[in-house]
């Protein structure tokens, strides 16, 4: 029996993908796994006994990385899982900056008990909120992953020239990418030329602010910028001094705060990129359907602390091992195993940054004795013998 732990409602749509031999709930005191959405984990003492945790969406800001992998423990992602509903948001985004729809519904609320002067009272008021069309007009996409490619084909169908920018764009990306999208290799091509920018990659220290006073110089006047990714991708100060002086015409994200709630040109939208019912069940399913693999077979797939490593079984049991990527670790597992009378049948071994993740399948049982002496070896982190 595995017992799942879940963080936040995860869609019962993904927990029907639980077989028998599950027990998920709120309340699991020691989780095999844990599902999470937007719940906070850096505060959170983690199980001895937990192996993995799945996050049922792409970013996973609210997870220690680092603090999971030196204890052992996988933490999974569901990239491209809501990337449609992320990418329809964006859409909307587009023609919202560009309409100035918000503040002319706004401003229709208030001829609410004019009675029959309303339709003259339009017509008079609303040259106030005339807009230009997205179509002919330069889209430039920071971040060509799952969503920043689904963006940048729409954008290219609705008539926008698409100017795109990932100097980590996949063979895969490339071959999803519509061909008249143009992929530049210098991010201030996507400064210079872009009337609508729109951003698409993760938070770190290299991408905090990335949106700020220097960057925004390098733009066009007028440009509207759009930001579903992450907040702390714009420096709020300085896109606020931007929209003040006219630099910028409109900020659209999905990250409200305080300085930016009610400020003249931003609109703020209460992080609903994925909240859609079919993006929440893609990502539960998604996420559940790691950890079963992981639990049962001892594979991994969209994992962000770990390599993907995933082999059909084959002998008796599978031995699975995390340890550090240095040299003279593999060696001296196999010599240990060889010591313990464990015949290796079949073995995987794969790295990913400081880390790496072996699978062992062997066609003789593999004692507690020898589990214990691989976990003695430096560098191992943690051993696991699935039957």
């Amino acid at each position: 029996m595995y017992n799942i732990l879940t963080l936040n409602k995860i869609s019962a749509v993904g927990l029907e993908n639980f077989s028998d031999g599950y027990n998920c709930g709120a309340d699991i005191a020691s989780p095999d796994a844990i599902l999470v959405r937007s719940a906070s984990m850096h505060e959170t003492e983690l199980n001895k006994k937990t192996l993995a945790i799945a996050r049922a969406g792409a970013g996973v800001n609210n997870i220690p990385i680092e603090k999971c992998i030196e204890e052992g423990v996988v933490v999974f992602n569901t990239p491209g899982a809501n990337a449609n509903a992320v990418k329809e948001l964006v859409i909307a985004g587009l023609l919202l900056t560009s309409r100035k729809i918000v503040p002319a519904i706004d401003w229709a609320k208030t001829l609410k008990g004019n009675g029959d002067t309303v339709p003259k009272d339009v017509e008079k008021g609303k040259s106030a909120f005339a807009g230009p069309e997205i179509f002919g007009k330069t889209l430039g996409v920071v971040g060509l992953g799952a969503i920043g490619i689904l963006v940048a084909n729409a954008a290219f169908s609705l008539g926008m020239k698409v100017i795109g920018f990932d100097p980590f764009l996949s063979e895969n990306g490339k071959a999803s990418l519509d061909s008249h999208v143009s992929v530049t290799a210098d991010i201030n091509d996507i400064y210079a030329k872009s009337d609508y920018i729109t951003l698409h990659l993760p938070l770190n220290e290299s991408t905090r602010d990335l949106i700020n006073k220097e960057t925004l110089a390098v733009m066009k006047d007028n440009v509207r910028i759009l930001n579903f990714a992450r907040g702390e991708l714009v420096n709020t100060e300085d896109i606020i001094d931007a929209l003040e002086n006219g630099k910028v015409s409109a900020y659209i994200t999905d990250f409200p705060n305080d300085t930016l709630i009610g400020a003249a040109g931003v609109i703020a939208v209460p992080h609903l990129g994925a909240s859609t019912p079919e993006s929440e069940d893609n990502c539960a399913i998604m996420a559940v359907n790691q950890i079963k693999d992981f639990l049962e077979n001892g594979n991994i797939k969209n994992s962000v602390n770990l390599p993907d490593v995933s082999v059909a079984r084959t002998g008796k049991h599978r031995m699975t091992i995390i340890h550090k990527n240095v040299a003279g670790v593999v060696s001296p597992i196999t010599t240990t195993l060889a010591k313990e009378n464990v015949n290796i049948d079949n073995m995987v071994s794969k790295s990913k940054g400081e880390y790496s993740y072996t699978m062992i399948d062997t066609d003789t049982d593999v004692s507690a004795e020898a589990v214990a002496a691989v976990t003695e070896i430096d560098g191992v982190i943690r051993v696991r013998v699935i039957k």
